[in-house]
């Protein structure tokens, strides 16, 4: 993608459809889905979304006033994980599964910049499910850049993209089918 002085790639159809249709059906089914509560213009709310975080044992993330600490791997996340260490080059001890139950699930703007991060994290994140618009807005201001996130598609952010940007993930109203988000992290 071209946003000046960051580093965006992305694979539309990274998994096969097939493999990705599996996927989405048995993370459904299977991972420990639950309501955040995060801290929203001084309030604790409920996030718009469902939650479960996975990682290795100390792989521990505070996010938006929460601690999260992580539930064991399964098989089928830690296989993934591989693959997608793999493809970018980077070791993965996390991963922030997100369960988009229909259009009205959100994510608001923000930047993946937590300390445990690190300067220049590498966030890789594989899309199952509908099809949802993500966009980019320059922290120093302009207009949002805009890229539909594709069933088994897998969008990777590295080097100053946290620093320079914003991103969210709006709600649309006419999408009925949920989408799962897995954005595998490093937790320093």
């Amino acid at each position: 993608m071209d946003l000046a002085g960051a580093d965006v790639t992305f694979a539309p159809a990274w998994l096969e459809a097939s493999e990705g249709d599996r996927l989405l059906a048995h993370l459904l089914a299977s991972l420990p889905w639950e309501v955040h509560r995060i801290r929203m213009f001084g309030r604790v709310v409920d996030s718009p979304r469902l939650s479960a975080w996975m990682g290795d044992e100390g792989a521990v993330y505070r996010y938006s006033g929460t601690r999260f600490v992580p539930h064991p791997w399964i098989p089928e996340l830690l296989a993934l994980r591989d693959r997608v260490a793999a493809a970018c080059g980077v070791p993965f001890n996390s991963v922030l599964a997100n369960l988009y139950r229909d259009g009205a699930d959100r994510m608001g703007w923000h930047s993946d910049d937590e300390p445990e991060l690190g300067a220049q994290p590498v966030i890789a994140s594989v899309s199952l499910g509908a099809e949802r618009t993500f966009r980019f807005r320059a922290k120093a201001g302009g207009e949002p850049t805009a890229i539909a996130l594709t069933h088994g598609s897998l969008l990777t952010m590295a080097g100053d993209t946290q620093r320079l940007y914003k991103h969210e993930l709006p709600p649309r109203k006419r999408v009925s089918d949920p989408r799962i988000n897995l954005t595998f992290r490093h937790i320093a």
